[in-house]
């Protein structure tokens, strides 16, 4: 599958690698505009919506084998054949898996807040009731949506991170879809070991990478990754210390 993107070509970075921005769950190609946007300057810069998000097609398939494949085929579309990712959340697994699949292309990783684990634990349970309700009352106005929304999640953060999505009525990622293939974004196959240098970035107050099973686990499948920590960031630390996760990236990027 081809993605919807958003290219911007450096034709004075030849001697850069290509930079491509993969969002997370709900998210999409925007998401990560922050940092995009910092790199256009040296770089080429690829920001995608994948499979079931934003612009991008509807499909009843979704595992991180077919969205890392979305990818490569996107990219071949575009006439790229090496590359860098930066990912966050299961755009971080997206990533990680074209480690992966096309590791010899991949040139450097860069994945916020996700370790390459299968987790267990549900954190949107209520995000899906708030979803489904609003897709439900076959409503028309944002000022609606957010009502409804709002009896649901208490955190304001989260629903207007939501409402990028909301577009005339109807929510642009494929709820449905996500709802059934929940288990498939929670989960990871452990790969083969990356043998080049990555950099994992976590929140300091996220729990996606805070026990000794993450880190075991980044270690074992990326065994030349460094791990950095944002201080008073949460999951989105991208948003929340944008220039804190710019430098990090930088430096790995030199």
């Amino acid at each position: 599958m081809i993605l919807n993107h958003q290219i911007h070509l450096n034709e004075a970075a030849t001697n850069k690698t290509p930079l491509v921005f993969i969002h997370g769950l709900f998210g999409s190609l925007s998401n990560l505009g922050m940092l995009a946007r910092a790199f256009y300057e040296s770089h080429s810069v690829i920001q995608i919506d994948v499979r079931n998000h934003g612009h991008s097609a509807h499909s009843t398939e979704m595992n991180y084998a077919v969205m890392a494949q979305d990818i490569l085929d996107t990219l071949d579309a575009l006439n790229i054949q090496q590359f860098s990712v930066i990912g966050h959340s299961m755009g971080g697994k997206i990533a990680m898996q074209l480690a992966n699949r096309a590791g010899e292309r991949l040139q450097q990783l860069v994945i916020l807040d996700m370790a390459p684990f299968a987790y267990q634990e549900s954190h949107h349970d209520q995000i899906f009731k708030a979803l489904f309700a609003v897709q439900n009352a076959h409503i028309e106005t944002r000022q609606q949506a957010m009502q409804i929304m709002r009896e649901y999640l208490a955190e304001e953060m989260v629903i207007q991170f939501l409402m990028k999505s909301f577009n005339q009525g109807q929510w642009l990622f494929n709820v449905d879809a996500l709802f059934n293939h929940y288990s498939d974004i929670l989960t990871w196959d452990a790969i083969q070991p990356w043998q080049k240098p990555a950099l994992f970035i976590r929140g300091g107050q996220s729990a996606y990478i805070s026990k000794e099973q993450h880190f075991t686990a980044i270690e074992q499948q990326f065994p030349h990754a460094q791990i950095r920590v944002i201080e008073q960031a949460g999951h989105w630390l991208h948003a929340e210390r944008t220039q804190q996760v710019l430098d990090e990236i930088k430096l790995y990027l030199k």
